[in-house]
């Protein structure tokens, strides 16, 4: 249940910090939700992981379906992504959550010592 409530934690604080703060406040997110709730650190990485790559994922599709992946194309062709949006979503959601994983870990040990 722990698991499960800092997924989601993680991604309405980190959501609701992007509002104001510049995009390194999903690490703090992460790292503050990972200190307060106890969980073993291997779990805290997962949950910070899994709540940012769903949240950025869901949120750069959402923007990228309202101008029909028109820049999308043409970023991915920039990068060495065969021009496919799909791709260029998927590294987008798996830079925050390789970031949101670590602050996570970061705050996990924290709180353990």
């Amino acid at each position: 249940m722990k698991f499960i409530v800092s997924i989601i934690l993680t991604a309405l604080l980190s959501f609701a910090a992007g509002l104001y703060l510049g995009w390194w406040s999903l690490a703090v997110a992460a790292f503050m939700v990972a200190a307060l709730i106890p969980q073993k650190p291997w779990k805290a990485y997962l949950s910070g992981f899994l709540g940012l790559f769903l949240l950025w994922g869901l949120l750069a599709c959402w923007i990228d379906m309202k101008n029909q992946h028109i820049l999308s194309q043409k970023m991915a062709q920039v990068f060495p992504l065969g021009g496919s949006w799909i791709l260029l979503i998927l590294v987008t959601a798996l830079v925050a959550a390789l970031v949101a994983g670590f602050a996570a870990l970061t705050g996990s040990y924290v709180r353990k010592k």
